[in-house]
């Protein structure tokens, strides 16, 4: 059966236990991840910090994740994977805790830099070259973007739950007569509670899981020149996407329109909802056209739209042109996970991994720090312009320099 035929399918025919239970928790975790993106700058307002000082919290944020990625990229075939991701289960946990009792500036950026905290719609934590090294394993290579837009789609889906959930504090808050951040730090237990669940799931990961081929573990060779040109083109876009984080884009509806969280929640949530159709989408997609030209193609008119943003004269207008973008932003996700899979060795592909997400998240960790700024001298939105005009540019850069470099399926079917 080919990919194009059991798209709609919950999972690919033929996926193990251990994809699944990675599938839900991949789930649970962006559940977290979609209420923390939202409170946690509209939290760090409310304890009085500045927007330059949230940008900053998120940098920091972004550069922890970013080094101990670098870290799983070193270590990954030095320890066995399960004993990895429970690691990085309670590293969960203990960010939710932290965040929960500090209120104070240096606690909270160190916190926020040894933690896993995401402000990001994505996954950019170190859960994810982890997740990706299993999941490629897991499945035939025909089935392999299928499996990969279930995560992005578990993801996504779970996320706009979470985004919801955002509205939750807002409303106990009302009901209750707590204070609105005494009311989100319940929400930052929550966070905590699903990093220990995330323990809990991968103690149950057999050992399947752990590098099968008997190649000794080694760095990138064949493949080197090919994923250091990915990794530099994916800097170009997350530098871009460091400026449209979640985080960074819920501090601007707050402050250019003065919604509400629970607005903000209802946005994000519908947003969310679009994108995680068009993961699923994204399969019958790249099956036809494949995988570059799906990646491009649909990225380039979301950025369009995240550019026309900040021109819109109301909030409604806004909302038409976020949901656009959400319908077509992350269906490269899937597409792009899959293509760096695809076009190394099977025994490269922790290495490949890391070294395509590192770079990755560094060069994300400079737009919301960049962003705070933009928004502490003016509400107009900046960052969406900048941001969006960034990844118009790594999605020409993409298509011209790989168009050509296809994976082995699509050479086979089109052979």
């Amino acid at each position: 059966m080919l990919i194009g035929d059991e798209w709609w399918r919950l999972l690919p025919n033929g996926v193990t236990p251990d994809a699944a239970r990675i599938l839900w928790i991949r789930g649970l975790r962006a559940f977290a991840d979609g209420f923390v993106a939202l409170l946690l700058p509209v939290y760090l307002i409310e304890l009085g910090f500045s927007a330059f000082a949230v940008g900053a919290i998120i940098t920091a944020t972004l550069i922890g994740s970013a080094c101990l990625t670098l870290g799983v990229g070193v270590f990954a075939n030095r320890y066995p994977r399960r004993r990895l991701l429970r690691a990085a289960g309670l590293l969960m946990a203990a960010t939710g805790l932290g965040f929960t009792l500090s209120t104070d500036l240096w606690p909270i950026l160190i916190i926020a830099f040894v933690g896993t905290m995401n402000p990001s719609s994505g996954d950019v934590s170190v859960f994810l070259p982890l997740e990706h090294t299993v999941l490629s394993q897991s499945i035939e290579p025909k089935r392999r973007t299928a499996l990969f837009a279930r995560y992005s789609l578990a993801g996504s889906l779970l996320g706009a739950v979470g985004a919801l959930a955002a509205a939750i504090p807002d409303l106990t808050a009302g009901w209750t007569g707590l204070s609105l951040p005494d009311a989100m730090r319940i929400m930052f237990v929550l966070y905590g509670a699903v990093g220990l669940t995330s323990f809990i799931v991968y103690r149950r990961l057999s050992p399947a899981i752990e590098r099968t081929s008997n190649a000794p573990p080694a760095p990138l060779k064949e493949s080197r020149s090919t994923v250091y040109r990915l990794a530099a083109l994916f800097c170009i876009d997350s530098f871009g996407g460091g400026f449209l984080v979640q985080s960074i884009l819920a501090l601007w509806l707050y402050q250019h329109f003065g919604v509400s969280v629970s607005t903000m929640a209802a946005i994000l949530f519908w947003s969310s909802i679009c994108t995680a159709v068009s993961q699923l989408v994204a399969v019958p997609v790249a099956e036809r056209f494949g995988l570059i030209n799906t990646m491009v193609f649909t990225h380039l008119p979301a950025n369009v739209c995240i550019m026309l943003v900040p021109f819109a004269p109301n909030l409604e207008v806004a909302i038409a042109l976020l949901l656009v973008r959400g319908a077509l932003s992350q269906m490269d996700v899937p597409t792009r996970s899959s293509y760096v899979m695809a076009v190394v060795t099977p025994e490269e592909r922790p290495a490949a991994a890391s070294l395509t997400a590192v770079p990755r998240s560094f060069a994300s960790a400079v737009g919301p720090l960049a962003a705070g700024y933009l928004l502490t001298v003016s509400t107009f939105g900046w960052p969406l312009v900048v941001g969006g005009a960034l990844k118009v540019v790594y999605d020409l850069l993409l298509l011209i320099n790989f168009r050509r470099i296809r994976p082995p399926e699509e050479v086979d079917r089109s052979g």
